[in-house]
């Protein structure tokens, strides 16, 4: 994607090109890579099906690495918009719909119709034995997915960011996390006999967690067991609080989480489609907290279910759990979190639906140091802040304003300040006094020419 080769005084812009002659025989290995992903599903042969999925995952690798390259790569360092409002692909055309469609049947295929996968899991079932002990199943399939995708898209990010020191470890923090905490650890904990355990998910994202049948489970599974449980609690309860106060919510949600993750690099080239909306803001807090209580409910009820004081309540748990296993963990995180990136933006779930996310914007909110501070004096209204904003916040209203940014919403991905040409927002961990004062603010009527 390249911007206009020169400037125009016509008032109409010509449309973008749909690809730039030069990146074609990059996306060509991925779309040729991707084929080749369809015919390893539909071959029973197994050693057939690993040879295609071989072939498919090079193509698609070396096609998007070498698609990076040549989009971000060889222009100059820097902030660009790259034409993302003019294209098919990002801005809810016929390929954005298309690319949709796929991410939605994929999940609906993985949740609800994993047979449709078996030749494909047999084919990563050497690397599932290899690294797990264990014959692979779709789960597996989905992480090495997954797991490629934020470590090639990352790829992208730091070509596209390689100007940025910030967004550089921000990248590479996220790729690690995956790669090392999302998808080696817990296979290698299956290998060595252990729970499959996720250290960088913790309630009430990864609610399970802090329900009484896992901890049970986990206390009789010795001295690792133990930890896991003694991990879980305190990063839920005790470190989440002390390092929102200090960074706010971007320690986790930029720098560890792997749905954070996932937007950060596979939906990057969609965060300008979220809605800045009031009422997309208000569908917000209708959605986001009361998931939150609810999962904070149906944790609580199970704790007094498993206690004994109230047999009833496995009546109401039961049916609850697996509401909110349905609803939440599946449909809302997997298909339309994921699925609807095309559409709606990169950050979805983490906007209307992730507990996690709820839980430390609270925090951020009304507990934390963090903010975006404005130069209103600065501000030139381009609105390039609010068009690289993920999370729906109207950034430029708050510049314009010299209000600082302190939003329950806010990533602290550090885009809008990346984006701003005049250095107007900056992120900061300063002292909470004065955190909410705007900065000082020059009015036309305060100025004398004579």
């Amino acid at each position: 994607m390249q911007d206009l080769p020169a400037p125009s005084l016509a008032l109409a812009q010509p449309p973008a090109a749909a690809v730039p002659a030069g990146e074609k025989p990059a996306l060509a290995a991925v779309a040729l890579g991707l084929l080749a992903l369809l015919v390893a599903a539909a071959d029973a042969d197994a050693a057939r099906a690993r040879l295609s999925l071989c072939l498919a995952l090079a193509l698609v690798v070396g096609g998007a690495l070498g698609w990076a390259w040549l989009a971000f790569g060889r222009r100059e360092a820097g902030w660009h918009p790259h034409d993302l409002w003019r294209r098919a692909s990002t801005s809810r055309g016929t390929v954005a719909w298309a690319t949709g469609v796929a991410l939605t049947g994929f999940y609906a295929v993985l949740y609800w119709l994993p047979g449709l996968l078996t030749n494909l899991i047999r084919a990563v079932d050497p690397a599932s034995q290899w690294l797990r002990h264990q014959p692979a199943d779709q789960w597996f399939l989905y992480g090495t997915f997954y797991t490629l995708a934020v470590l090639v898209l990352g790829g992208r990010a730091l070509w596209k960011y390689r100007f940025s020191r910030y967004h550089l470890a921000r990248t590479a923090s996220v790729m690690f996390f995956q790669l090392g905490f999302g998808f080696l650890l817990p296979g290698l904990l299956l290998a060595l006999q252990q729970p499959e355990y996720y250290f960088s998910y913790f309630w009430p994202l990864k609610y399970d967690y802090l329900f009484p049948a896992t901890v049970g489970k986990l206390l009789h599974g010795g001295g690792l067991g133990v930890f896991m449980v003694f991990w879980g609690v305190m990063l839920s309860f005790l470190a989440t609080p002390v390092l929102t106060y200090f960074f706010g919510k971007r320690w986790y949600c930029a720098w560890v989480c792997g749905c954070g993750g996932l937007a950060e690099t596979a939906g990057d080239a969609y965060r300008h489609l979220s809605d800045k909306s009031r009422q997309a803001w208000r569908w917000e807090v209708r959605l986001i907290y009361p998931i939150l209580g609810l999962i904070t409910l149906l944790t609580a009820l199970l704790w007094v279910g498993a206690s004994g004081a109230v047999p009833a309540l496995r009546f109401v748990t039961g049916p609850l759990g697996q509401f909110y296993g349905f609803v939440i963990g599946s449909v809302f995180s997997g298909i339309v979190g994921v699925g609807f990136y095309p559409l709606m933006g990169s950050r979805v779930w983490c906007r209307f639906g992730c507990p996690m996310a709820a839980y430390l914007g609270l925090l951020q909110k009304h507990f934390s140091r963090f903010r975006i501070s404005t130069n209103g004096g600065q501000c030139i209204s381009c609105g390039n802040c609010s068009n690289a904003c993920e999370m729906g916040i109207d950034v430029k209203q708050y510049a314009q304003r010299g209000e600082p940014i302190v939003r329950a919403a806010c990533v602290g991905c550090g885009l809008c300040a990346t984006a701003c040409p005049r250095g107007v927002l900056n992120l900061e961990n300063g002292p909470r006094a004065g955190r909410l004062a705007g900065s000082a603010f020059i009015h036309a009527d305060a100025l004398r020419i004579l």
